[in-house]
């Protein structure tokens, strides 16, 4: 990473903006303003801010079963006894888990793979959490896996590659649908959304 144009600061001050520079998404400007914004905060919300990052750190952990992030261990999603045992859905991350529960339409387990197939990116199969998933299979009686990647081309590889190693230990594997978005113009659907909306077409 290049080290941004810092403008002079004193050294705490420099070496906030430093380290919020590492973080996704957040360039030399934006650093200096979070900076500039944490300067100016009470005492008592910084502290709060600084206790919550160090509480993540030190208290979430990984669910040795759906990997999903977790302060108990095995979590809650895979304790409830309401939840259904015999379908999997495959996800790329925590923050999917989150996205699928506002919902309330799925009432399965979870496997969250952190990451997904990216050889640009140097990130190879061994570095998602396969092995566990099909640990999982071993196990369980599971009976559908729902792979839920995104639709991008990594998401696909993976779902893809996934669905090769699962195939042999459950009846069934899924994909989830893909089409138009409501409220969205047929005019301005890209031609693999398109497709896939017309083959995914339902009965009225």
């Amino acid at each position: 990473m290049t080290t941004p144009d810092f403008l002079p600061a004193a050294a705490p001050v420099a070496r906030l903006i430093q380290e919020l520079h590492k973080l996704p998404g957040i360039g030399s400007k934006t650093a200096q303003r979070l900076t500039y914004y944490l300067v100016r905060m009470p005492a008592e919300e910084a502290h709060t801010l600084a206790q919550a990052i160090v509480a993540v750190k030190e208290r979430i952990i990984l669910c040795s079963q759906c990997q999903n992030l977790t302060e108990q261990d095995p979590c809650p999603l895979c304790t409830d006894p309401a939840r259904d045992r015999s379908i999997i859905c495959v996800l790329e991350e925590p923050l999917d888990v989150l996205a699928l529960e506002r919902t309330h339409c799925y009432k399965g387990l979870y496997h969250v793979l952190h990451g997904v197939i990216s050889p640009m990116n140097g990130i190879g199969a061994e570095e998602l959490k396969v092995r566990e998933l099909l640990a999982r299979l071993k196990d369980e009686a599971v009976q559908e896996i729902v792979l839920a990647t995104n639709p991008n081309l990594e998401g696909e590889a993976t779902a893809m590659y996934i669905q090769g190693l699962v195939a042999p230990f459950v009846p069934r594997v899924t994909r989830l649908a893909r089409g138009l978005p409501v409220g969205g113009d047929l005019e301005y659907a890209d031609q693999v959304t398109l497709t896939r909306a017309f083959q995914g077409r339902q009965t009225l």
